[in-house]
């Protein structure tokens, strides 16, 4: 495949949605409200199927080379070793012992291409699919999950966000979206500020205080644009959800074996609060490691990096596994690229989108695979490249969204939920 063209629009057909756009405006109507009944119907079955997301974003570039494609013994392989998993034939790096194990679960993409160097822009890129340019800021994946698949049944918000530091309410997430769509952040994994009814106050005093509440701010959204006043209720129903369930953030309501399995550090925490989030119903929950950015002293960044990692993701597996949870529960492990091959005059890997692997496991998603090539010295990919858009529409594949029939809504502008030159990744692809 030439390396300018990562997606190939002759390999799918015209959709339904292409149709409607270019058949001119003498149906337009019709079809708005035709594609208007649609969408709400798949909403609902969508909604039904009670599909979840749990995405560990390795913020700053995780080596390909020391993870998932290692290539020892070679000029730029480094000094770790490949060592075999679970799966006959497929070996991963010395580094992630405890996750070879569980590589009957995984899927490997190996074939990633994906253009973008730079951390500012290569960040929104991978999180928003990369769709065409139409003048509209889209939505991160999170935010997208909780526009179609919504709360669930729980009731819970859509999107946590559990991140080092610096909790909030994170709105530019949603894009066009708008802000109720947006991310809730927990920093540390923590519940946010003042959530919780003080016991000063009583149950009696703290309905009475929200129904004053909610007589304002339905005075306040008479008067303004409604996106804003609509985030803000949001945001305390939302509070309300989280309040019922405070066992979450209790460490105490957690076993010592789990805690020793996910391990002490940070991403291991916040990778076992994740699964509990992810029992509780939550829709999607993104986990945040930073620290992965390694242009100097690589390889001993690496061994602790790997090992946090590996011991907290294997743990997370493992019990997703046991629980019958991966057949509705889509794992995904991603950076905005990969490391370079070549090794740097400070012994590290700079930024490298063009050969790059990932991670993940779910619903409709092939188990014990590795799909996708790289030469010997893992400089390019050899087999068909991959960019982010085919696992965009991979993903929503796997969440049971048909990428090619479904749009957003923009104000009665139908879009795309994901670049229309791509396809799903038919290789690691379960027929429904």
């Amino acid at each position: 495949m030439d390396a300018t063209n990562h997606c190939i629009p002759t390999e799918h057909r015209l959709s339904r949605r292409q149709w409607l756009c270019g058949a001119g405006g003498l149906f337009l109507g019709a079809g708005s409200l035709a594609t208007h009944a649609t969408q709400t119907a798949m909403a609902e079955a969508l909604r039904k199927q009670s599909k979840q997301v749990l995405f560990i974003w390795l913020d700053g570039g995780i080596s390909q080379l020391e993870s998932w494609d290692p290539k020892p013994n070679t000029r730029f392989g480094g000094p770790f070793r490949a060592i075999p998993t679970s799966v006959p034939g497929i070996h991963i790096s010395e580094l992630l012992p405890h996750t070879a194990k569980q590589m009957h679960h995984l899927a490997l993409i190996r074939s990633l291409s994906t253009q973008d160097n730079a951390h500012s822009s290569g960040v929104d890129r991978i999180q928003r699919g990369d769709p065409k340019n139409r003048g509209v800021t889209y939505p991160f994946f999170g935010s997208a999950v909780a526009k179609l698949l919504g709360p669930g049944d729980s009731g819970l918000p859509p999107y946590l966000w559990i991140k080092p530091m610096n909790g909030g309410f994170i709105p530019k997430d949603a894009g066009f979206l708008g802000p109720q769509y947006g991310a809730l952040a927990l920093g540390d994994g923590k519940p946010p500020e003042n959530l919780f009814r003080p016991d000063a106050l009583s149950a009696s005093e703290d309905a009475q205080r929200n129904q004053l509440r909610q007589a304002w701010d339905r005075r306040y959204a008479a008067r303004r644009r409604p996106g804003t006043a609509d985030a803000t209720s949001h945001v305390f129903e939302m509070a309300a959800q989280l309040q019922k369930h405070q066992h979450i953030f209790d460490p105490s309501t957690t076993t010592q074996r789990d805690r020793d399995r996910y391990g002490p550090s940070d991403l291991g925490r916040h990778l076992l609060i994740a699964r509990r989030m992810i029992e509780a119903g939550i829709t999607f929950v993104k986990v945040t490691s930073y620290g992965w950015d390694s242009h100097g002293d690589h390889f001993n960044g690496q061994l602790s990096l790997m090992s946090k990692f590996d011991q907290g993701f294997s743990a997370l597996v493992e019990d997703l596994a046991e629980r019958s949870m991966l057949d509705s529960v889509l794992v995904i492990v991603l950076s905005e690229f990969g490391r370079t091959p070549r090794i740097n005059g400070h012994i590290g890997r700079d930024h490298w989108p063009e050969a790059w692997s990932m991670a993940m496991t779910g619903p409709r998603i092939q188990r014990g695979v590795a799909i996708g090539k790289t030469n010997p010295e893992g400089t390019w990919v050899t087999s068909d490249e991959h960019d982010i858009g085919h696992l965009f529409h991979t993903w929503f594949a796997s969440l049971g969204i048909d990428s090619q029939e479904t749009s957003y809504d923009n104000g009665g502008q139908p879009l795309p939920i994901a670049h229309e030159d791509c396809i799903p990744i038919s290789e690691v692809m379960v027929s429904p």
